[in-house]
């Protein structure tokens, strides 16, 4: 009865999934075998093997080498390094352990971001006698890109420095004034020596300047139950169970939030609502479900939902795209490859999509940024992942199960890269041109050159090609001035044409959504359609809100400076709102999301070639002055 007992509680006991980094030779390995050791984790036969090789490989001169407790290769034992990741369990009454031991060195990057990538802390060893060291960042910046809650800078080999205080001391102001460029939200230092024992499982008396809990104790006592996300439901469908035509389920496991019967739900990316029937585990019927709970619902209606759909709250949704900005870390020999097609599994869908672009490559030991052509093995960039078809994901601080995805190789099979997916804020994307730089994709196309040159249509047109880019606040007037505009030079004689934002987005660009870069898209392929009628000798009048300078920079680029007008409509947004009042209170309520002026910005230009007050003049007025501009430009007599 008391063996029941006993496990009944230890089955209750939380559980804290953490691992160990650090440079070469800081005693990463010893350290887990210390706690392992007084900890009373090591098995009978396993600390036999460990004292047999300690006799003939250790590094203790024939006693105890607890750094070979995990390090279980051949390979680490022979060269006394740390090259897999090892995973070890043990327990304590307080508290149960999963322990990586990750490798030091900068080879094996991938090796300790796997270990690291379910870890809610993180156990960073520097040596006391060699100070912070690049590896030391390096581990900082990888533990705080995983976004690892807990992180714990164990100062060890306080041996070698006479537990000295004033090396401690130093030690922690260094990592404190690197680690303040990071994202860390809980650092912790702890004076250790690994070796010795001191502070690792109960508090040393040679350092009694440190008031601090000795490492187990911290590991004991952490707080972790608000590390997990028990407020955004995420629930993607692993299997769907359908025993026979009376029943139908729905299979997974909670990847946040909570779930239970009544609740209304949608099924992304489908977008369909309905509401839980029933929650059920292996025992029968739940009340509540909560990650990482594998579980199967039922709901009041039959719904065609598969693998790989998710199932959320109505009113807590996640992004739904086919693009998005990520963190990635490049783990094959085989650099990656910008618009190789690639198997994406994300939670437990795959989908086929590409890199398509790299905004710059991460250098892990000094943070530094560079812009890179392709990663290699173990390197770390800021990418661009495009999907053919969209998945529910949450940026990876927020959510780290449907933040995060693998990139898997279409012809090996074999896992090449992970990624954690950004909070892809529009306002602050740089909007990056090396996608354009790098050509079609096609290698075998060339251009050709039409036998009628641009004066002959100009002569038989009557008036030279020119585009006015309209550039204003929803509301501003672009539309109904471009057509006004349109209007009168035709009256006037002149052969032009409108390509409205409204018209584009059902049209050449409909699979395009709001974001920056798809904002970005979206005006390149106006552009690029502009020089079209341009090079067919019309007038091509752009009505867009194009809020960012930079992607009217580009398309002024693509058009010609010669031939781009810019024409801003300045407005105020006040003025904006009383005209298109629907508009602004959905982006008011949230209910349309990145809308210039409300939700997102909208950069005024500084060198346009004409702005026009819509709120000062009225639309006669407004189309003179442009009429006025295109024949101070010679576009027209």
């Amino acid at each position: 009865m008391d063996v029941i007992k006993t496990l009944q509680e230890d089955e209750r006991k939380d559980l804290l999934r953490m691992v160990t980094a650090g440079s070469v030779d800081d005693g990463k390995s010893t350290l887990i075998g210390r706690l392992l050791y007084e900890s009373k984790g090591i098995y009978e036969d396993q600390l036999a093997s460990v004292v047999a090789a300690s006799a003939r490989v250790g590094s203790t001169g024939g006693d105890l080498d607890l750094a070979l407790v995990t390090d279980g290769l051949r390979a680490e034992r022979e060269q006394g390094i740390t090259i897999d990741v090892a995973y070890r369990y043990f327990s304590t009454p307080k508290r149960k352990f999963i322990i990586a031991d990750t490798p030091g060195h900068e080879q094996y990057t991938r090796n300790m971001a796997t270990g690291a990538s379910t870890a809610s802390l993180v156990i960073i060893l520097i040596d006391a006698a060699n100070g912070v060291v690049v590896q030391s960042k390096r581990h900082a910046f990888i533990a705080s890109l995983l976004g690892i809650p807990h992180v714990v800078v164990a100062i060890n080999k306080m041996d070698l420095v006479d537990y000295s205080q004033e090396t401690y001391d130093a030690i922690c102001q260094e990592f404190t004034d690197f680690a303040a460029k990071l994202e860390i939200r809980d650092l912790t230092f702890i004076p250790v020596s690994a070796l010795e024992g001191d502070n690792v499982v109960d508090s040393s008396e040679r350092m009694p300047w440190y008031k601090g809990s000795s490492l187990l104790n911290h590991l004991e006592t952490v707080h972790i139950a608000s590390d997990r996300n028990l407020i955004d439901l995420r629930f993607p469908v692993q299997y769907v169970l359908r025993p026979d035509r009376t029943f139908r389920g729905y299979l997974g496991t909670v990847a946040s939030g909570t779930i239970k019967p009544g609740d209304d739900i949608m099924i992304l990316p489908k977008g369909v609502k309905s509401r839980i029937k029933t929650v059920f585990g292996s025992d029968g019927e739940l009340a509540e479900a909560f990650p990482p709970m594998a579980v199967g619902v039922t709901l009041d209606e039959e719904i065609d939902i598969s693998r790989g759909d998710t199932i959320v709250h109505v009113n807590n949704v996640p992004r739904v795209d086919r693009e998005f900005d990520a963190m990635v870390v490049w783990m094959a020999e085989e650099p990656m490859t910008p618009d190789k097609q690639y198997i994406i599994k994300h939670a437990t869908r795959m989908t086929p999509g590409s890199i398509s672009d790299l905004r710059f490559r991460v250098d892990v030991n000094t943070l530094h940024r560079s812009q890179a052509d392709s990663l290699a093995l173990n390197e770390i960039g800021r990418c661009v992942v495009s999907l053919t078809r969209p998945i529910a994901h949450d940026p990876y601080t927020r959510n780290r199960e449907t933040g995060s995805f693998i990139i898997i190789d279409r012809l090996t099979n074999s896992t090449v890269g992970a990624g954690m997916i950004l909070d892809r804020d529009p306002n602050k994307l740089s909007i990056s041109t090396k996608k354009q730089a790098r050509g079609p994709k096609s290698q075998n196309v060339h251009s050709h050159a039409s036998l009628i040159t641009p004066e002959q249509r100009s002569e038989r047109m009557g008036h030279k090609p020119a585009t006015i880019w309209l550039t204003g606040l929803p509301g501003a007037g672009k539309s109904t001035i471009a057509y006004e505009l349109e209007r009168k030079l035709f009256d006037a004689g002149a052969n032009c044409f409108v390509l409205d934002g409204e018209n584009a987005r059902m049209g050449f660009s409909k699979d395009l959504g709001f974001s920056a870069d798809d904002r970005s898209e979206n005006l390149r392929r106006a552009a690029e359609v502009a020089k079209v009628v341009n090079d067919a000798g019309m007038i091509c009048i752009c009505a867009f809100v194009s809020p960012y300078q930079t992607t009217r920079d580009q398309a002024r680029e693509i058009l010609g400076p010669d031939r781009c007008m810019e024409v801003y409509l300045s407005a105020p947004v006040d003025v904006c709102r009383q005209r298109d009042t629907e508009m602004y209170a959905l982006a008011d309520s949230g209910k349309i999301s990145e809308f210039s002026g409300v939700t997102a910005p909208y950069e005024t230009p500084q060198t346009a070639d004409l702005t026009v007050p819509t709120h000062q003049i009225d639309l006669e007025e407004s189309t003179e002055r442009i009429i006025a501009l295109l024949r101070a430009k010679g576009v027209i007599g």
